[in-house]
């Protein structure tokens, strides 16, 4: 370990020159555009964005000063292109394939975090992972989940109602943000890999111990110094760059016994699996995916382990806080909580008088006031809520929102040079008026059942929100994730009235920016959201 930290050092002493010389070099590049005053020179506006009291709110300030594309600081002052113009981000997801990379320091993050896998792959190593995982997320293998979500959907609403039993009044205020935590740990932990984690029954077991917490410890707030070293791993060769896992700082340290525990079950999970032979979980249709595949290009052993702890992270605190945020923005607007409810009653009334039991996917896709509830929420909460691009070239990115230069210019291209970081930010874009409305910062599902007016610039694979992105690296299961989503959702809001406790402000809840957007009340440990529940007798 003290080798690696040398060699780290001292790359990062080599990196820290270099970095000086281009970003002298680099700084005024983007000149020409407007963009904040830097805060600091070490970290410019770095520290605006990552240290802010709730995500988006300087996102949302400089768009409304600047328009859908500005400049900002980095450190030591390089410039950072920052877009949220529609037409910008469908040229840099969808018309450029892989000319926008992640940029490096977002590259090594995922490593560190999910090894070799799916969000971590580019260019050819992408497509070919892709290919092999993509049988086990069509339409009808994930309508197969459907009795997996309502399994344990059906078990949350009971622990609820058991919980709820001993309460001396008709309702109880809970934190729910850690039960849905639960819940979508144990539905990933079936779905995906045919395991039983036993959430939901606080069984003790090393998935849930080596899981909890991960994303909040791990990236809440991080150090100045972090914050400004990994500013300069795109300098430092990956040789040498592997080796900061190694560093005895507290988030490296935390994912690097969350990546050793995976190099432990992931071998495991395939194991029981491959003895299962016909399974129909993610992993087992992965592995007959990549088995019938040509041998050359198949997935190595280790690339497959690192899909499960991909699908393990990946999929899980995306749709436990969507559906967290789901459900205080309903309890923030009662009225639409009695409409969704209303529509689940009729649509269940529907599927008794067939003679059928439960919801089928097509019966939650039916529902358009659900649905539009859920595209609303997921719209002012978007879990990822930044996205990081590199130019690969030299290129021109064009503008649906010409913008205003420094001598008042209109400017509707920016000519990029070849390593030009780029900042996307999914909390300004999804609350961008052009494309959603004046009304863009308020809770209007109506937004979503009106008739839209001019044909919109395609971005997002769904609604066209960047939630799950867009393009060739659109995630995999969003529809895995907007499936169980709907399940959990009808089956609460069928058993369940959903309030804001008494004597507690709406605002006592931040978006914090963790590497994902999570619900954490001030001086309040871990995960939280409180909200009143009452069931519905």
């Amino acid at each position: 370990m003290p080798s690696a930290y040398l060699w780290t050092l001292s790359a990062a002493v080599f990196a820290f020159s270099y970095a000086l010389y281009k970003a002298r070099r680099a700084r005024r590049s983007l000149n020409y555009l407007r963009g904040p005053p830097s805060s600091s020179f070490w970290l410019g506006n770095l520290q605006d964005i990552f240290y802010q009291d709730q995500v988006g709110d300087v996102d949302f300030k400089w768009m409304r000063e600047y328009g859908s594309a500005w400049r900002i600081s980095g450190c030591m002052g390089e410039d950072y292109l920052m877009l949220t113009d529609p037409k910008a981000l469908q040229y840099i997801l969808h018309t450029s394939g892989y000319r926008f990379p992640k940029r490096a320091d977002n590259v090594e993050g995922t490593r560190l975090a999910l090894g070799q896998g799916l969000v971590w792959a580019h260019g050819e190593t992408h497509q070919r992972q892709r290919k092999i995982m993509n049988p086990a997320f069509t339409a009808p293998q994930l309508r197969s989940f459907l009795g997996v979500f309502q399994q344990y959907g059906t078990k949350l609403v009971q622990k609820w109602k058991d919980e709820l039993s001993s309460s001396p009044s008709d309702a109880s205020v809970m934190n729910i943000a850690p039960w849905f935590s639960r819940v979508a740990l144990d539905i990933i932990g079936v779905a995906g890999f045919n395991s039983e984690f036993g959430a939901l029954d606080d069984d003790e077991n090393e998935v849930s111990e080596a899981y909890k917490g991960l994303l909040v410890d791990g990236t809440l707030y991080p150090s100045k110094p972090d914050l400004f070293f990994k500013s300069f791993w795109k300098y430092i060769p990956s040789e040498i760059l592997h080796l900061v896992r190694f560093l005895p700082a507290k988030s490296y340290m935390r994912f690097r016994r969350y990546t050793l525990f995976m190099r432990r079950f992931a071998p495991e999970v395939f194991q029981k699996n491959e003895s299962q032979g016909d399974g129909k979980d993610v992993i087992s249709v992965l592995h007959r995916a990549n088995s019938s595949e040509d041998p050359a290009k198949r997935l190595s052993p280790n690339e497959l382990y690192d899909q499960i702890s991909t699908i393990l992270l990946a999929g899980h605190d995306t749709t436990s806080y969507t559906v967290t945020w789901l459900f205080w923005e309903l309890s923030k607007h009662p009225s639409w909580q009695v409409k969704v409810r209303e529509e689940i009653i009729a649509t269940r009334n529907n599927v008794t008088a067939r003679g059928d039991s439960d919801l089928s996917a097509a019966d939650l896709d039916g529902m358009p006031i659900l649905n539009a509830v859920l595209k609303e929420s997921m719209r002012l909460h978007p879990i990822v809520w930044y996205m990081a691009r590199t130019a690969e070239n030299d290129d021109v990115i064009p503008l649906a929102f010409p913008v205003t230069s420094k001598s008042g210019e209109t400017i509707s291209a920016i000519p990029v040079r070849k390593g030009q970081d780029i900042q996307i930010s999914i909390a300004a874009y999804n609350r961008m008026p052009e494309v959603w409305g004046e009304d863009a910062h308020e809770f209007n599902p109506d937004r979503f059942l009106r008739q839209r007016g001019a044909k919109q610039t395609s971005v997002g694979v769904y609604a066209n929100l960047l939630n799950f992105s867009g393009g060739l690296r659109a995630c995999i299961g969003w529809r895995f994730s907007i499936l169980e989503q709907q399940t959990l959702s009808t089956m609460l809001l069928e058993n369940f009235e959903f309030s804001l406790p008494q004597g507690k402000a709406a605002n006592d809840v931040k978006r914090k920016p963790s590497i994902v957007m999570v619900p954490i009340i001030e001086d309040q440990p871990g995960l939280t959201l409180f909200l009143e529940v009452k069931p519905i007798q």
